[in-house]
């Protein structure tokens, strides 16, 4: 929801340090980006909490760093903006599983499926839809990222804050899922009306 009018404040807070590395691929920092996703989930795990959440928004300032630097540096390609969204998709989903590996049960598991499951859900809905939106010619040469992502509710930035929240209280993990994943179906409907209106 706020992920466009925040691009140009992120964008204007990380041009100093992507200035100084106009040598570094930014596929490099997509995958530092994900060591430190995998670390993050491994302290979760560990019910270190407070490392986790000092290293998911690590990861996210490296996710943002990294289509900055592509940006800046003309370095934008189609596989680096792949291997950046594999690469986040692969922090969504071992965040939370390691926070509910971490400290287990019946409760949890079923929380994080429902989960997991609206992000699955989201996923094809906004995935399909940028290749439909592809295929019409509305990808401008004025837009941010690889591919078109039409907004709503749940975006980058609500995601970040969620993430972050799920490390801060571990104790209420299932009411937050539960929670967030109703969110993420708001916006998949969201994005359904949206496109109602516009391929028809």
């Amino acid at each position: 929801m706020f992920d466009t009018p925040l691009r140009k404040v992120k964008d204007r807070v990380g041009a100093p340090l992507a200035r100084r590395l106009s040598r570094v691929s930014p596929t490099t920092i997509s995958l530092i980006g994900l060591v430190i996703a995998l670390i993050a989930a491994w302290s979760a795990y560990r019910q270190i909490y407070f490392a986790a959440f000092a290293l998911w928004i690590l990861n996210r300032a490296l996710d943002g760093l990294d289509g900055l630097l592509a940006r800046m540096h003309n370095k934008q390609t189609d596989f680096g903006g792949y291997v950046d969204i594999l690469t986040d998709f692969i922090a969504y989903a071992a965040l939370p599983i390691g926070l509910v590996a971490g400290s287990p049960s019946n409760e949890r598991y079923l929380a994080l499926a429902f989960m997991l499951a609206s992000f699955y859900i989201n996923t094809a809905s906004w995935m399909y839809l940028a290749a439909i939106l592809e295929k019409r010619s509305q990808h401008g040469d004025d837009t941010p990222t690889t591919i078109v992502m039409p907004a709503g509710l749940i975006g980058g930035f609500e995601t970040i804050i969620a993430f972050g929240a799920f490390t801060l209280f571990p104790a209420h993990l299932t009411t937050l899922y539960i929670i967030f994943a109703i969110l993420v179906f708001i916006t998949i409907a969201q994005r359904l009306i949206w496109a109602k209106r516009i391929l028809t």
